[in-house]
Order: structure tokens, then sequence, then C-alpha cells
């Protein structure tokens, strides 16, 4: 989007004056001062489960090649964080123990219809990623993709991840963020609080600057689809 494309009441950046008065003193947007509580976030997914689940072929056609290609590491004994409707799991060896975590009961649902081999209670259980329920370096991989930008405390969930891999272990990421071309970012801006607002989701995140916050030790990065994407190996700390 150009300047010229912006909408009415925008400046070149593609914020509008309204979407400035609505920032407090600190300049920040109301998604970044007040996150969803954990009840919000499971509201939002027991609204969107269906779909989601639904709509697993776009995924597939957009993010199957870069899902493949940070999860093709994953070894042994495997936990999925926020694994929703269980999209990563085709993406994943099939020599691997799977075990899948997420806030919300209805993607659970959804991936235990999706999928013979998980069973909620078994492989798929209910649990906030930002306390796990598993004891320290319980799993040999974890993986998890396109959720820090829903955690209210994303830090605090890859601490956890950091807790519950194994010291030889690896953590794998594929997460989502500000595109690096300009007229993306800008509309990504533009756009921030009414797609938090909708879908629980800070799109125009930096998910590096919530690594480097984190105990985690990332040792390798790459980025796809004009930035928007960014697949992430770790080490625990």
């Amino acid at each position: 989007m150009s300047a010229s494309d912006a909408p009415s009441g925008a400046d070149s950046s593609g914020e509008s004056n309204t979407d400035r008065d609505s920032r407090g003193a600190d300049g920040e947007r109301p998604s970044a001062r007040r996150p969803m509580s954990l009840e919000e976030i499971r509201g939002v997914y027991a609204d969107q489960a269906d779909m989601m689940a639904r709509m697993a072929w776009a995924d597939r056609l957009l993010a199957g090649r870069y899902r493949r290609r940070v999860f093709e590491r994953a070894e042994g004994r495997v936990l999925d964080v926020a694994c929703g409707t269980g999209t990563n799991v085709p993406h994943l060896p099939g020599s691997v123990e799977y075990v899948g975590v997420d806030l919300s009961p209805e993607m659970l649902a959804n991936a235990e219809d999706r999928f013979d081999d998980l069973e909620r209670g078994d492989n798929l259980l209910e649990m906030d990623a930002q306390n796990l329920a598993f004891p320290d370096d319980a799993f040999d991989t974890v993986v998890s993709s396109l959720s820090t930008c829903t955690f209210p405390d994303p830090v605090a969930a890859l601490n956890e991840m950091n807790r519950v891999c194994k010291p030889d272990g690896r953590v794998l990421l594929l997460e989502h963020g500000r595109s690096d071309l300009g007229p993306i970012a800008r509309f990504q801006d533009w756009r921030a609080d009414a797609h938090y607002e909708k879908h629980g989701c800070r799109w125009n995140q930096d998910p590096l600057e919530s690594l480097e916050r984190s105990d985690l030790e990332v040792s390798y990065v790459s980025t796809w689809l004009a930035g928007i994407l960014t697949g992430i190996r770790a080490r625990p700390a």
C-alpha cells in the first residue's frame, strides 16, 4: 500500500490520526499495553477452531514447506506447544513420540478428529504454555509454530520451553511477524489493533525480540515470505 493508498486521515506510514490518538502516553498501542487474558484467548479460539481445521489445506499451501524445513530436525520425544488443530503433525518425522498441548479444548478436539493416533488425555493435553505441567528436561525436542504472537507473556512461554527441553535437545520455532517490505509492514501496523481484537494475534511483532529476552540461545534464523515467516533453531540455556 503506497502513501496515496493509505486510509483517509493516515500519514505516509499508513497510521491514521485515530491510531495515533489511541496510543497511550508511552506511545504503545492498546494491545501492547493490555494483552488478552488466558480466558479471552480461550474464547477467541473456541470460536475459530472449526474454521481453522477446515482451512488446514490453505496452511499446507502457504506454510507447509516452511514447517517441514524447520520441524524435520525434530527427534525423540517431541512437545508441540500451542499445537492447535495438529497443524505441525504432518511435518514432523514419523519416528518421533508426539505430545501436543494447547489452551483451547476446541482446538484439541479438532486435532483428535484429524489424526487417528492422537487422543485427548493421552498425547493431547489442555495446558497453558506459560506454565507447562512437565518436569524439567522432559523432551528431546520442543516445537511451536505461529504462537508467540498470542501468548500474553511470550518470554514466559519460551522460558518454559527452555525448562522442559533436555540440555542437549533443541527448540524449533516457526514464527510470524512484521514484514521486511515497507508497504506490507505499514499495512500490518495500521491493522494491528483490529487484528489483535479479532484473533488475539500480534501480527506485527518481532519474534526475535522475545527470543533475545528469554533463556534460550538462538543458533540459527531464516526468514521467508518477505520476512513475515521466521524459522528459528535454539538451544536450552
